[in-house]
């Protein structure tokens, strides 16, 4: 009698494999699918504007230029000079057509038409202020 009673107890036990599959292939699902957007490492204070309008999600590369004029991609500090060749590198890797500029309101023009001039060495036409708005 004992041993019926134990094999109902071994009977009752429930398989978890089939559910931890789903839960993987949801995970390996939803990693995939996510997008990623790369930021150039550095937070700035944008100025505002009245007219802004939100870009389309795209495949851009972003430049931030803090208000001190230090110039940021891909989270690392880099010069005025070295910014085409850092563009060049990025196209390489993925390619895209269009950069947005992200510079401190407190930065100087000159410093930003420097990176703009380099943007153009690159390549790249399509140069987008990133501003806040209104």
């Amino acid at each position: 009698m004992a041993r019926k009673h134990r094999a109902a107890e071994e009977e009752a036990a429930i398989d978890m494999t089939p559910m931890l599959d789903v839960v993987f292939i949801m995970l390996i699902f939803f990693i995939v699918t996510t997008s990623f957007i790369k930021e150039a490492g550095i937070s700035v204070q944008r100025p505002k504007a009245s007219n802004a309008q939100p870009l389309k999600p795209q495949k851009t590369i972003f430049i931030a230029i803090n208000e001190r004029g230090e110039i940021w991609m891909d989270k690392r500090q880099v010069d005025v000079e070295r910014v085409s060749a850092n563009i060049e590198r990025m196209i390489a890797e993925q390619p895209s057509d269009s950069v947005i500029l992200q510079a401190d309101k407190d930065t100087g023009h000159g410093i930003v038409v420097k990176v703009m001039d380099q943007i153009k060495a690159a390549g790249i036409e399509k140069i987008n202020i990133s501003t806040e708005s209104k």
